[in-house]
């Protein structure tokens, strides 16, 4: 913190109050800073320098379409730290009821479908490759790790036929756009006029249309029904200007769905284990949930069943 507070003197920043904000899955710490009446978000990356230029390449992107991303401030590259506009307290996860969730989540969309105009030049690729990677976090970590159990010969061999189908079916699907990868409603922010404010986006990378609408639909922290869930899915359809009819983009949304959740619930389980992390234990039902439920709708991944069994 004195270096921090260092930092801030030599900006002129003084007599300003400083107040814990939040922390993430990652090394990141964030604190609001409070100055002549106004408020501001400050990152500290000091533990993870490298995402700074991500971020700072990856907000000019979503700027650039229209995105409501938070304005730069200040920036020290060499300590790790940025100052950025503060978009509030308030999260999506903390305002969504039966009366008001169509119409965010239709507003959120739209933001999706303008993230997916942003240029994808240099991003990272989501190929075959990492999502195959991402996918066998939940043998190492939840079934290994937290579950202790090791799969024999043939149900691994199950299991890495099912991941490579899963790839397979992803990759078959529009692909090439602008992935925020966490893209839920806890990095959505809600300001007092009702406007949404994108967070957390650094880790963006080049991949399939319909990732991040998995992360907002099929959120590991909140549940919403299913027949509303498919009318949302088959709203981005349309407003994306999808060629697909309702039984190939429904599939295309379970596919990516079951790609994002068996990830996640390895990497739930190294938060727990490798970082000592446990607030997220409690996210790992609801994952579970939409991975089985997915699994048992397909021939082709039915056997994912056995193995969480």
């Amino acid at each position: 913190m004195k270096q921090i507070e260092s930092w801030l003197a030599e900006l002129g920043w003084k007599d300003v109050r400083i107040e814990v904000a939040s922390s993430d899955a990652s090394f990141r710490s964030y604190y609001r800073v409070y100055k002549d009446d106004n408020s501001f978000v400050l990152m500290d990356s000091s533990r993870q320098k490298e995402s700074l230029l991500p971020f700072l390449d990856t907000q000019a992107r979503l700027f650039s379409v229209g995105v409501r991303v938070p304005h730069v401030i200040e920036k020290n590259l060499e300590f790790g730290y940025l100052i950025v506009e503060d978009f509030g307290s308030t999260h999506l996860l903390d305002i969504l009821n039966d009366n008001n969730k169509k119409e965010y989540y239709k507003k959120a969309i739209d933001e999706i479908v303008s993230m997916q105009k942003a240029d994808v030049t240099g991003l990272p690729l989501y190929d075959k490759e990492f999502l195959m990677f991402e996918m066998n976090l939940m043998n190492e970590w939840y079934l290994n790790k937290h579950l202790n159990t090791k799969l024999n010969a043939k149900k691994l061999s199950t299991l890495n036929n099912i991941i490579e189908t899963i790839a397979d079916e992803i990759l078959a699907q529009p692909w090439g756009v602008f992935v925020h990868r966490d893209f839920h409603s806890r990095n959505i922010m809600i300001d007092k006029n009702g406007k949404l404010g994108i967070i957390d986006f650094q880790d963006a990378r080049c991949g399939a249309v319909t990732y991040d609408l998995v992360s907002l639909l099929k959120d590991c922290y909140i549940e919403i029904d299913e027949v509303a869930r498919d009318e949302l899915v088959l709203y981005f359809r349309d407003k994306k200007g999808l060629d697909a009819d309702d039984n190939t983009m429904l599939k295309w949304f379970d596919m990516m769905g079951l790609q994002r959740h068996i990830k996640v619930l390895g990497i739930f389980a190294r938060l727990y284990h490798r970082d000592g992390k446990d607030g997220y234990l409690k996210d790992i039902p609801l994952t579970l949930k939409y991975v089985k439920e997915t699994a048992k709708k397909y021939s082709e991944t039915k056997e994912l069943l056995d193995i969480l069994a």
